[in-house]
C-alpha cells in the first residue's frame, strides 16, 4: 500500500492514490461552512455571486504496522502540518515534484525524541484538518487518513485562538487520550525559537583536527589546528542559533585527542552527525574543500568484523545442548543482521549528508575536482553516527591560505554547511 497526498480532481472532492490505482473517496462534510458563512455576513454584499466554490481538500494517508496513539495539528508562519508518532514503521510516499500536490507543497520524516517520529506537512496556505483517524485499508492494515482543508487567514486565526481557549480549559484534566486533542480545529502557532526550546535536539559532533602537539599542515603563516577549531567554533555558533540541534566539539582548545577518542566520543553521545574539521597540504598547486567519507570497503569490513566479534561472543561452553546452542546460534545471527542493517543505514545517511554538503559549500567557496571522496581515516570508521571529513582548503595554496584566516569567509562558509545540515535532517533515509 502506498500513500500521499494528491490533487483534488473536483471541488470538495479528495483524490487518494493506493498502490498503482487512483480512487476518488466521496465529499467529505465541510466543518467549516459556519465559519465561512459568518465571515460571508460580514462582507458587504457587491453584486450577485455566483455559488463560492468548495474549499481545496487533501487527503494524506499514512500506512501504519499497528495501531496507535497519535497527535495532529496544523500551525501557521508557515503553514505546515504537524503528524506526532511513536517510534513504529510507517509507510511514506514518494515526495512531490516541482509542483504542489493539492494543499502538499512537500512533506519530511524523522525522529523527533528518543521513541518519538515526526511527519511534517508543508502546504500551500493556512489550513485545517478536518480529519484525523485510524481506520483499516481494504487488506485489513491499519493507516492514518488526514485530511487538510484550505481556509482563509482570518478563519485560520479564528480557529487557533477557539482552541487555545478549549486547551486552556482542558488543563488539570485527566484521562484524556491523544484522540481527545485532535483537531479540526488547529493549536494556536508558537514562534520557531520558543517551539526550539521544548523540541529534541538532535546531537552534532564537531572534530576540529589535531591540536596541542599535533599542528597539523603549516605554511604561509598558517597552522591548520588554529584554523580549523576557529572554523570550528564559527560553525557551532551558527548551528546553536537555529535552537534546533545540541552541538558538542571534541576539543574546544589546543588540546591533543587521540583518533579513536574522537570517534569514541560522537558515538557515546549518540551523535545524529559526526563532522571532523581539516584543511589539507599538497606540493601541487591543488587548492578547494573536498568531502570525504568513508570507504565502502572498509564498511564492509566493519560488518564481517562485527559478525566475528558475535562469534567470539557465542563460542560457549562446548557440552551446552543442542537446543541451547540453536538458540545461541539464531540470536547471533539475528544480532549480525541488526548490525548490518545499521552499517548500511549509516552508509545511506552519509552519502545523503555528503550531497547536502557539497551542494551547499560549493555555492560558498572553491571545491576541488571531484570533491566527493572516500578514505580510510580513523574518524570515520563507525557504524553508528554518520560521518565525514571535511577539507576547507589547503594551506599550501596561497588563495586558500588566505581564505583560511578570513572571517568573512569562514562566515559564508559555515552558513552553507548549516543548510547542508538542514536539508539533511530534512531527507535523510528514515529508520
Amino acid at each position: 500500500m502506498f500513500f500521499g497526498p494528491v490533487r483534488g480532481a473536483a471541488k470538495g472532492v479528495v483524490a487518494t492514490i493506493i498502490g498503482a490505482s487512483l480512487l476518488i473517496a466521496a465529499a467529505i462534510p465541510d466543518a467549516f461552512a459556519q465559519q465561512r458563512q459568518a465571515v460571508a455576513r460580514s462582507a458587504k454584499p457587491v453584486a450577485p455571486a455566483a455559488k463560492p466554490a468548495e474549499p481545496t481538500r487533501t487527503r494524506f494517508v499514512v500506512g501504519l504496522e499497528q495501531e496507535i496513539d497519535f497527535q495532529v495539528y496544523s500551525l501557521t508562519d508557515p503553514n505546515r502540518v504537524y503528524i506526532e508518532l511513536p517510534e513504529v514503521k510507517v509507510q511514506l510516499p514518494p515526495h512531490p515534484g516541482d509542483e504542489p500536490v493539492g494543499l502538499v507543497k512537500s512533506f519530511r520524516g524523522g525522529l523527533s525524541a528518543p521513541g518519538k517520529q515526526r511527519v511534517v506537512i508543508d502546504v500551500t496556505g493556512p489550513v485545517v484538518v478536518d480529519k484525523a483517524e485510524i481506520e483499516k485499508s481494504e487488506d485489513g492494515q491499519p493507516r492514518l487518513v488526514i485530511d487538510i482543508v484550505e481556509v482563509s487567514a482570518a478563519v485560520a486565526a479564528d480557529l487557533n485562538a477557539q482552541h487555545a481557549r478549549r486547551l486552556a480549559m482542558q488543563q488539570g484534566a485527566t484521562g484524556l487520550g491523544a484522540r481527545d486533542l485532535q483537531p479540526p480545529l488547529p493549536r494556536p502557532a508558537v514562534s520557531p525559537q520558543a517551539r526550539a526550546q521544548h523540541m529534541y535536539k538532535p546531537v552534532i559532533v564537531i572534530d576540529p583536527g589535531h591540536g596541542g602537539d599535533d599542528s597539523g599542515a603549516q605554511k604561509h603563516g598558517i597552522v591548520e589546528k588554529d584554523v580549523v577549531l576557529a572554523f570550528s567554533h564559527k560553525l557551532r555558533e551558527k548551528l546553536e542559533a537555529t535552537g534546533r540541534y545540541k552541538v558538542l566539539m571534541t576539543r574546544t582548545d589546543d588540546t591533543f585527542i587521540e583518533l579513536n577518542a574522537r570517534r569514541e566520543f560522537g558515538e557515546h553521545n549518540k551523535a545524529q552527525l559526526f563532522v571532523a574539521v581539516h584543511a589539507d597540504y599538497a606540493n601541487s598547486s591543488a587548492r578547494g574543500a573536498t568531502i570525504y567519507s568513508l570507504r565502502p570497503e572498509v564498511a564492509g569490513m566493519l560488518q564481517r568484523s562485527a559478525k566475528g566479534d558475535l562469534n567470539e561472543v557465542t563460542a560457549v561452553n562446548k557440552e551446552l545442548p543442542k537446543t541451547a546452542e540453536a538458540d545461541i546460534g539464531a540470536v547471533k545471527e539475528i544480532l549480525a543482521d541488526l548490525y548490518r542493517r545499521e552499517v548500511d543505514l549509516n552508509q545511506a545517511r552519509t552519502n545523503v549528508f555528503v550531497k547536502s554538503v557539497i551542494g551547499q559549500m560549493g555555492a560558498s567557496t572553491s571545491m576541488k575536482n571531484n570533491p566527493d571522496q572516500q578514505a580510510a581515516f580513523v574518524v570515520l570508521k563507525s557504524a553508528k553516527v554518520p560521518s565525514i571529513l571535511i577539507e576547507l582548503g589547503y594551506v599550501s595554496n596561497a588563495a586558500d591560505a588566505q581564505l583560511l584566516v578570513s572571517d568573512a569567509w569562514r562566515e559564508k562558509v559555515s552558513t552553507s554547511i548549516s543548510k547542508a545540515i538542514e536539508n539533511y535532517f530534512q531527507n535523510r533515509p528514515a529508520l
